[in-house]
């Protein structure tokens, strides 16, 4: 009896990128092989289900022996055991490195040591993230960070280049590995309301115009460390509520150019003093390491929910906060414009970001 076989013979590496996912996503074989068949997998490929269970298999070990090489991305451009297209090697790149929003939410701002990482069976069953998801996504912070956190040059291009991130992909790896670095409290319950995204906004910002980067842009960890020398000029910001002639005639300034354009006014002109006590002493104790870490905690409870118990509307919050910043301009003994608007542009954009209606 005789046979005819039909033979195909390619150098390709075969790839489903449904399986990818599956695997990235830490489901076992057999879990993964029920997620294919309840997809109509079988029906779509005329499979049984043995040979389906053996397509899973043969992907999974593919994705095992690839994971080494996408510990270092620019390897799997220039290995040959897979053949595999550019635009694939950046599709297993970009999805290896992509991390779940409610996982990255847990651990954003802590150390990312083995003490941590003792957590993670307790943030996989309180975020749905399998415990093996977890472990990825948790060690590919941790490689970043170790790999960037010596490099001269601006954060973002440096994990762009090392990594073969897209520029989305690599801007939140920079606010991760920011926050890691500054250790900014992310946790307590006031601040659950923020999510990643938000916070990733404010990094955005803080490396931009705080960090030693802001000012010289060939330095080590120049958009990992903020900006000392700036955040002692900081304390000079001091004098706008120390000098009441100064405090006095500041008030009169945003009062008048409010006055008329805000169902709030009444409630801004009573609390202009406290409101500016607040952002003013927030930027003065930036010198000590514990407040930095407390900076969000310290918007939050010293002019956000002030705000939001006066029933203040996001746009009122823009329109106070912009007056309030230019009418510094107008003081006649105030002369610290330049660190002022350094100070006030990223608190303005800090607060627009964190304050929901």
């Amino acid at each position: 009896m005789t046979m005819e076989l039909d033979v195909f013979v390619g150098n390709t590496t075969i790839m489903d990128e449904e399986v990818y996912q599956l695997w990235l996503d830490g489901y076992t074989v057999f879990d993964a092989v029920k997620v294919r068949i309840d997809g109509g997998v079988m029906e779509e490929c005329e499979a049984s289900a043995d040979v389906l269970l053996s397509d899973t298999m043969d992907q999974y070990r593919t994705f095992q022996m690839c994971e080494r090489l996408l510990h270092s991305p620019s390897k799997l451009g220039n290995q040959l055991l897979f053949q595999i297209p550019p635009h694939r090697q950046a599709m297993l790149i970009e999805r290896y490195y992509t991390f779940d929003d409610a996982f990255v939410r847990e651990v954003l701002g802590k150390k990312l040591s083995k003490g941590t990482k003792k957590d993670l069976d307790d943030i996989s069953a309180k975020t749905n993230v399998t415990l093996k998801s977890c472990r990825r996504q948790f060690d590919n912070f941790k490689r970043v960070f170790k790999v960037v956190e010596e490099l001269k040059g601006p954060l973002v291009e440096n994990i762009r280049q090392h990594f073969l991130l897209s520029d989305k992909l690599a801007r939140d790896y920079a606010a991760i590995v920011f926050f890691a670095n500054n250790r900014f409290e992310t946790g307590k319950r006031k601040l659950h309301y923020l999510t990643f995204q938000d916070f990733a906004f404010c990094a955005g910002q803080l490396i931009s115009n705080w960090t030693v980067g802001a000012v010289d842009s060939m330095v080590e960890d120049m958009d990992v460390d903020l900006d000392k020398e700036f955040l002692q000029d900081l304390k000079e910001l001091k004098v706008l509520i120390t000098d009441k002639d100064l405090l006095d005639q500041h008030k009169s300034l945003v009062c008048t150019a409010l006055r008329g354009k805000t169902k709030a006014f009444t409630e801004m002109e009573a609390n202009f003093k406290n409101i500016s006590r607040g952002l003013v002493n927030i930027a003065a104790k930036l010198t000590n390491t514990k407040d930095v870490r407390d900076f969000f905690l310290d918007l939050v409870e010293k002019f956000i929910e002030p705000c939001r118990s006066d029933r203040w509307t996001a746009a009122d919050v823009r329109l106070y906060l912009t007056h309030y910043n230019n009418s510094a301009h107008i003081l006649d003994t105030f002369k610290h414009q330049v660190v002022w608007d350094r100070y006030m542009g990223v608190i303005k954009g800090c607060i627009f970001k964190m304050y929901h209606d």
